[in-house]
């Protein structure tokens, strides 16, 4: 307000020195609106009030008036209350979308923003540098999924990583579920949560993390001739791993994550969620519809590249497969667990013979011989079925 005051007397100190010279005949009317930077009308305007009035004529109405568009004090006050009582730690975008999904407010982002700034609520944002070109997005969803995990504090106290796997084309989070480490059964366990619900895609997109490729120089180029577990899986489902080498390069995935830790651990906080168990129920059953609704895109192309693997060949594939020798005893020796290969049709016995263990995301193991299952035993090592048979 003072500099507004300061302004105004400035501005009729000069009219008063451009109406002398005007009544003096030195200046037109015309010359004395361009000295002025108004039009000549305003001028006219001008000198009528300062003729009526004096330089009080001149003063700016509209200084102390109170805007019809300002929002009503109690309004403020209500924002301001709900920010510092229940959202003090949300970003200013996530807190007008709340404040217009579950209170009612129908003010723009920048008033609420505005709103926060005046109050000493937020700091102004520091403006950005230029952006590197964004890698166009595939065109039809299914062409390209990513998966990638972010180790954080998503619960007080808690350092979890989040296992996230989504669509290239549209940003549709498909799966994300929190383990105490990434690694390749949470990889599995995505892969088989996207599969199981939408078919089997064309490419798999990944950083060079040691459960996805094998990188025998760090830094360098990864080995595909001598894939991991997970790699192995990939190509038996016909599915092309796509190595990023460095996190500009996962551009849409570290935007994605940026985006749920300033979120994701507010909303766990508001909900009350204290444990991963809690907080894996309430990314499936509450956040993940929100996401992909405020978040996805349309794709450009309508259609799906997906294709459904029906004879759910995948189940058995995307499970880590270690090789192992049948002991004296019919027994496989597999993560200090005694596996016994009960009696089959097949053969009376499989001692010596090389056999296959299946490990899966769930902590269920199997026992193939060639294409036959020959057992299956839960995560104690005991047999799933009783008399575990199985017809050659």
């Amino acid at each position: 307000m003072v500099r507004a005051t300061v302004l105004q007397e400035v501005r009729i100190m000069r009219f008063e020195d451009v109406y002398g010279r005007f009544q003096g005949s030195q200046l037109s009317c015309e010359d004395a609106a361009d000295l002025l930077g108004v039009s000549v009308s305003t001028f006219f305007r001008y000198r009528g009030r300062y003729e009526a009035d004096g330089a009080a004529g001149l003063y700016d109405r509209r200084l102390g008036r109170v805007s019809a568009r300002r929002a009503p004090v109690d309004e403020v006050a209500r924002v301001l209350e709900l920010f510092e009582t229940r959202y003090f730690d949300f970003t200013v975008k996530h807190f007008h979308d709340k404040l217009v999904t579950e209170h009612g407010f129908a003010r723009s982002y920048s008033w609420t923003k505005n709103t926060l700034q005046s109050a000493g609520k937020v700091s102004k944002a520091k403006r950005r540098g230029a952006h590197r070109r964004k890698r166009p997005r595939r065109p039809m969803a299914g062409m390209m999924v990513h998966q990638d995990g972010s180790r954080h504090k998503w619960v007080a106290g808690q350092w979890w990583d989040l296992i996230v796997t989504m669509d290239d084309a549209t940003s549709e989070i498909y799966s994300a579920f929190f383990v105490a480490e990434e690694g390749t059964m949470s990889s599995f366990r995505g892969l088989s949560e996207v599969i199981a619900r939408h078919g089997l895609f064309c490419a798999f997109y990944t950083d060079r993390g040691a459960h996805y490729w094998h990188t025998p120089k760090a830094g360098g180029k990864v080995d595909k001739d001598n894939p991991t577990q997970v790699g192995r899986a990939l190509d038996q489902l016909g599915i092309e791993p796509i190595a990023a080498y460095s996190p500009e390069a996962r551009g849409r995935s570290e935007r994605m994550f940026g985006t749920l830790q300033g979120r994701l651990p507010q909303e766990l906080r508001v909900a009350g969620v204290t444990t991963m168990e809690q907080a894996n129920r309430y990314l499936a059953e509450v956040y993940l519809a929100a996401h992909n609704a405020r978040f996805a895109v349309a794709a450009e192309q309508p259609g799906s590249a997906f294709v459904a693997d029906r004879a759910g060949a995948w189940r058995d594939i995307l499970c880590v497969h270690e090789t192992r020798t049948v002991g004296n005893d019919n027994c496989v020796r597999y993560r200090g667990l005694s596996l016994q290969i009960p009696e089959h049709a097949h053969r009376h016995h499989f001692v010596k013979a090389k056999v296959r263990v299946h490990d899966y995301p769930d902590g269920t193991l199997a026992i193939f011989h060639g294409p036959r299952c020959l057992a299956r035993y839960d995560q104690q090592g005991k047999p799933i079925d009783d008399d575990a048979k199985l017809a050659a």
